[in-house]
């Protein structure tokens, strides 16, 4: 019977010991997301669209962009002379490749917040994920103008240099296979 009691009692420590470490799953959620993406949103203000939008931006940091869509979405819906709400739907609408429903924000926005550097900022950015690089830097100089020391800002303006170098590659790259190709 001692045997059987020191088993127990070794497989009782070891149970015990494996409840205190933490692992990789301890910072999950039920769905696969961050913990951080169901915490409580108790300190959202009296705004109709605070939780939403905070849900939306949490969704968004988590690059659940379906779901901070749905999120924006309604925000828009429940109160649509809110920036913020609309500064949501648009980016997520960008980052899910709608385009069509992003205009929409940004239209709203250009309204709203005209010379705004996250309006411009998001907006550049748009430009720069459909390609259109003019137009994005145009945008993003904007917001430098306003704002030099913003760090987003320089953020974009060197993205943008970055894509712009990518697009001038591109054509040597096209050529160096055009001619393997021939031989």
């Amino acid at each position: 019977m001692s045997a059987v009691v020191r088993i127990i009692a070794f497989a009782s420590i070891l149970a015990v010991a494996g409840c205190q470490t933490k692992s990789a799953v301890d910072d999950m959620s039920s769905f696969g997301d961050s913990a951080e993406s169901v915490d409580d949103l108790s300190d959202v203000s009296f705004y109709p669209t605070d939780e939403l939008v905070k849900k939306g931006k949490v969704q968004f940091k988590e690059r659940n962009f379906g779901k901070a869509y749905a999120y924006f979405k309604k925000a828009v819906e429940v109160y649509p002379d809110d920036p913020q709400a609309w500064l949501g739907y648009a980016a997520a609408s960008d980052r899910l490749g709608r385009f069509d429903n992003a205009d929409i924000g940004y239209a709203k926005l250009a309204k709203m917040i005209p010379n705004r550097t996250e309006y411009l900022n998001n907006r550049g950015y748009s430009y720069l994920l459909r390609g259109d690089l003019q137009r994005a830097r145009q945008y993003f100089l904007k917001a430098y103008e306003i704002d030099p020391a913003n760090e987003t800002t320089a953020n974009n303006l060197e993205l943008l240099r970055n894509s712009a170098d990518f697009v001038e590659r591109a054509p040597e790259a096209k050529h160096v296979v055009s001619n393997s190709a021939n031989k």
